[in-house]
């Protein structure tokens, strides 16, 4: 059912693949972000209270080593979250064009954060795209393979240390099915459609639901509306 891309994180094969959508990604990000005028880069993205310039400034961030991470975390002393939301606003301060750069000169890095694998990087990328473009109402191709592998990530670590920063949505009896590619969870009113909107569902993007059909879509709209 998930069989698209060998999802494992130790065989080399697999680890290539995941790498390589990575790359893509941070490439078609970077070209994204360089055609944005001076307001789209200022526009409210999926993430709350994050502009597109903190979104972007948050994808850098993967870059950074052990000892500037330290320095960051001192700087703004408080929960992950809190760490990781002041740091990016932080880098946001530095010109559109460096931003840019730094993403696209990230294709090619395995680096990783602390006590995360390559499928959180590649999570990070494909739905931190979608939080930019999205909003603007821009078309941010997603390799659909890879947001497969993504998706099962996050299903697999849901209520773990590597969840979703977002609040979860209740997808609790619902089946999740994609339309373009052979990837399916769960078991109840279906809610189907293009993988990458599922992926924004699985990490707590409401905006998802825009682009999702079937019975249970339907309900689950009528349930975030009720609540």
């Amino acid at each position: 059912m998930h069989e698209v891309m060998n999802d494992s994180t130790s065989g080399r094969t697999g680890d290539d693949e995941i790498w390589a959508a990575i790359d893509l990604q941070r490439r078609r990000t970077a070209d994204l972000l360089a055609g944005l005028s001076g307001e789209q880069w200022e526009h409210p993205s999926l993430c709350e209270g994050w502009r597109v310039r903190d979104v972007a400034a948050h994808l850098t961030l993967q870059q950074m080593g052990p000892v500037e991470a330290l320095r960051s975390a001192l700087r703004h002393p408080g929960g992950l979250n809190h760490v990781i939301r002041e740091s990016a606003r932080e880098r946001a301060r530095r010109p559109v064009d460096e931003l840019v750069a730094g993403i696209r000169s990230s294709a090619g890095s395995r680096r990783t954060n602390v006590g995360m694998t390559n499928l959180e990087t590649l999570i990070d990328i494909l739905v931190h795209g979608q939080d930019i473009a999205v909003p603007l109402g821009l078309e941010l191709a997603v390799p659909p393979e890879a947001a497969a592998v993504a998706a099962e990530r996050v299903r697999s670590t849901s209520g773990t240390g590597k969840a979703r920063v977002f609040r979860g949505l209740p997808l609790e009896g619902f089946r999740l099915r994609a339309t373009d590619v052979s990837w399916e969870t769960g078991e109840g009113p279906e809610i189907s459609g293009p993988i990458a909107a599922l992926l924004l569902l699985l990490t707590g993007r409401r905006a998802g639901l825009d682009r999702l059909a079937g019975e249970g879509a339907e309900t689950l709209r009528r349930q975030l509306a009720a609540a």
